[in-house]
């Protein structure tokens, strides 16, 4: 089979089956259960064959679209239709709901093979399908995550361990204080704080009081937001790049990949000591663009700090806010902001950001 020519630079923004924005169009919205591809439909009678009964036609547009979107999810960010082979098994009434869903079941560079169903909300099976896809683009799409705040939960282990720092030195440190600067990098916290030109023996010794206070006291007990770690895993199966871009120290870094059994996830690192501005400088998100050889205009960013959020926007990337540390109004820079990343699945992160 020769795979046929398309032009790649389409847009889909009317799609029949997906789009909001065409009037006439079935208004689906696609999502990702961690394992397939879901959507729902209810027809009503502007959708009949028969009286009362759908046509078959918008049933395999269903199926049709549910599959494209469950090939998205495995990294293949265009495809075409080569075969497809569905067996009609029951009527479909209107005015019910109908689920669509799919799932990949054979990948290869230049093939996807699909199997698709669609269902009433007691379980009879309507469709039941199988799709062949040529492959014509893969997704560049990267995203690039920050640590605390957004995979795990830190905030009180790193906002304790400062006060503990501080209050050996008289130094007053509230968390109104620590909230303003929860993401930044460990020299700029501290020199907000101090406000003061501090030998650097004094600065290196007071950083490593508070990254020893820190893992001591996270040490077992570091859980990772709802919904992060779920996210990353339907990210991972789809094989797009994954980066983790962090204000922290490697050695801490380390520390939550090991916690967290995330070691090998991520397909570069990116720490406040790989880069001389701390957030938000969009420095730290510009090398990870560079070291994994994507453009800004490819990556989402994930972040939870106003700091982190503006680093993101200056980079020239797109990036999703998460109310793990902050309140929404502080991330409204952010394209768009979730109050947990359960809110998020991956279609809305590769299409709706």
């Amino acid at each position: 089979m020769e795979i046929p020519k398309l032009d790649v630079g389409y847009t889909a923004q009317f799609c029949f089956a997906c789009s909001q924005k065409n009037p006439i169009g079935l208004k689906l919205k696609p999502i990702q259960d961690g394992e397939r591809v879901i959507a729902e439909f209810t027809g009503g009678k502007h959708h009949q064959g028969w009286d009362n009964i759908i046509h078959g036609g918008i049933l395999y547009t269903l199926l049709d679209e549910v599959t494209a979107y469950a090939m998205l999810c495995r990294g293949v960010e265009l495809g075409v239709t080569a075969k497809s082979e569905i067996r009609f098994k029951q009527l479909a009434p209107i005015n019910e709901p109908i689920l669509a869903s799919a799932w990949v079941t054979r990948l290869t560079k230049r093939l996807v093979e699909v199997r698709g169903g669609l269902s009433l909300k007691d379980g009879t099976i309507i469709v039941d399908g199988h799709f062949l896809f040529y492959v014509l683009r893969q997704s560049r799409k990267t995203v690039l995550w920050d640590m605390d705040g957004v995979i795990w939960d830190s905030y009180f282990f790193h906002f304790d361990a400062w006060q503990e720092v501080f209050t050996r030195r008289s130094v007053e440190f509230t968390e109104q204080d620590f909230n303003g600067l929860f993401g930044s990098r460990n020299d700029f916290l501290l020199g907000s704080v101090m406000g003061k030109q501090l030998p650097e023996r004094s600065v290196r010794s007071m950083l490593r009081e508070k990254e020893e206070a820190f893992r001591r006291r996270a040490t077992g007990r570091i859980k990772p937001f709802p919904g992060a770690l779920s996210l990353l895993a339907a990210l991972k199966k789809g094989d797009f790049k994954l980066g983790l871009v962090s204000s922290a120290p490697t050695e801490n870094i380390e520390f939550a990949l090991s916690e967290l059994h995330l070691a090998g996830v991520f397909d570069c690192v990116v720490s406040g000591q790989d880069v001389s501005e701390s957030k938000p400088s969009p420095q730290a998100y510009l090398l990870a663009g560079e070291k994994l050889g994507t453009v800004p205009g490819e990556c989402v960013v994930i972040e939870d700090s106003p700091q982190g959020v503006k680093a993101a926007k200056t980079a020239g990337m797109k990036c999703l806010a998460v109310a793990n540390t902050h309140h929404q109004r502080e991330l409204h820079e952010a394209d768009t902001v979730v109050d947990s990343l359960e809110d998020v699945d991956l279609i809305t992160l590769l299409m709706r950001i």
